[in-house]
């Protein structure tokens, strides 16, 4: 069922939808990376204020915000989750709105995702939920997997930890207005695993007095890449990407001592990251033993290991994902298993380990610029969307 564009966003006013569209540019306007969303998240609250949340509680995990919205009568805690950060990316969408912030810009919809967030809390301002409790959660640091980990972590999110958790990520290439959805794996678990090779460079007219990472490189690559070579996203899929190498110093007089791999391992399952990590580290550490040249009676080539970018894989409780479909199902929504799950990951996860929580795509055409591309930009149409989807699961579970 296509979704009419025109209909069913009388949950928020005309004026609303205008109001918000311009939050939403000028969050576009003001981009800000992973753990330094200082000045987005102030913007937030100052915006949150106005709808007077019964408690509002910054800097959790970071720069994160979440407001709380009380019902009547005791319930369960509902939570819905926005990112703060935008990408390190020269945006070149053209729109009036575009970043003023030369080499970042929210070419990943998080600021879409923010305005759909303050427009629930206009109607939850206007009518608390009878029972329970609505979080809506600005969390930060999404694009490096830290955020949702830290703000689980901070001992403030104790005091609001909910028993249910949702979150809308806009996916270009679902139809407009169509919500890709399913139970279990949604987002594949992800983490960078950074080699660091380290020998003893000679002059390059004398090769053979170096202990060079060189000779090794090739049965190196070829084993992490052969760890995972991605396929059908199944219970064992894994997928081993090189993203990054160095090898030596600029130069034509020097034999190369030193080198870097950067290995981004993926996974359907959390379990199978630790596992691709402890055999790409094994391997590493196997072919720099013996990658000495004999004659010299040198030592063996040191190898280190450093991560980032760790993501848990996000994983659709069937229960949340029932409630998701009964509302969409009242809103006359579409929704399927187009699209999902994704490769991709999202730090989201991290709230599925105590709460039922459920990711929602929600789609802005076929055609719409890919995420993280230059040209990308937030499709304001997605805005009453998002919040009639989220407003209805809260008004279903809470009343």
């Amino acid at each position: 069922m296509p979704f009419n564009r025109t209909a069913n966003t009388d949950m928020l006013t005309n004026t609303d939808i205008a109001e918000l569209t311009a939050l939403r540019r000028a969050l576009h306007k003001r981009p800000e990376l992973s753990g330094e969303e200082q000045e987005t998240a102030a913007y937030i609250a100052a915006e949150l204020a106005k709808w007077r949340p019964d408690q509002m509680i910054q800097n959790l995990g970071g720069f994160g915000v979440a407001a709380v919205f009380d019902g009547a009568a005791d319930g369960p805690t509902i939570l819905f989750r926005a990112e703060l950060d935008g990408l390190p990316i020269e945006e070149r969408s053209g729109a009036d709105w575009s970043s003023e912030i030369s080499g970042k810009g929210h070419l990943c919809g998080h600021d879409g995702h923010m305005t759909i967030l303050l427009g629930l809390a206009r109607l939850f301002s206007r009518q608390r939920p009878q029972s329970g409790r609505v979080i809506l959660m600005f969390q930060p640091a999404e694009e490096d997997g830290s955020g949702a980990k830290a703000v689980v972590s901070d001992p403030a999110f104790a005091a609001i930890a909910p028993d249910w958790a949702f979150a809308i990520h806009n996916e270009p290439g679902l139809p407009f207005g169509y919500v890709g959805i399913k139970s279990g794996v949604m987002n594949c678990a992800s983490r960078g695993l950074k080699i660091m090779l380290q020998g003893r460079t000679s002059h390059a007219a004398e090769p053979e007095l170096a202990i060079s990472p060189v000779a090794m490189l090739p049965d190196l690559l070829g084993a992490l890449q052969a760890l995972g070579t991605g396929g059908a996203i199944t219970d064992d899929f894994t997928l081993s990407t090189i993203t990054h190498i160095t090898v030596g110093e600029p130069s034509f007089g020097i034999t190369p001592g030193t080198a870097e791999i950067w290995l981004t391992l993926r996974a359907s399952r959390d379990d199978l990251i630790d596992q691709l990590q402890q055999q790409a580290e094994a391997i590493a550490a196997r072919l720099a033993q013996h990658a000495a040249p004999e004659k010299t009676g040198a030592a063996a080539i040191e190898v280190s290991f450093a991560t980032d970018d760790d993501f848990a894989a996000s994983v659709n409780d069937e229960a949340a994902v029932q409630l998701a479909q009964n509302a969409m199902d009242a809103l006359s929504i579409a929704y399927g298993a187009q699209g999902v799950p994704m490769r991709a990951s999202e730090d989201f996860g991290a709230f599925g380990w105590s709460a039922k929580a459920a990711m929602l795509c929600l789609g802005p055409g076929e055609r719409h610029p890919a995420l993280h591309q230059p040209d990308y930009d937030f499709s304001d149409d997605l805005i009453p969307i998002g919040t009639r989807i989220f407003a209805r699961i809260a008004s279903d579970l809470l009343g």
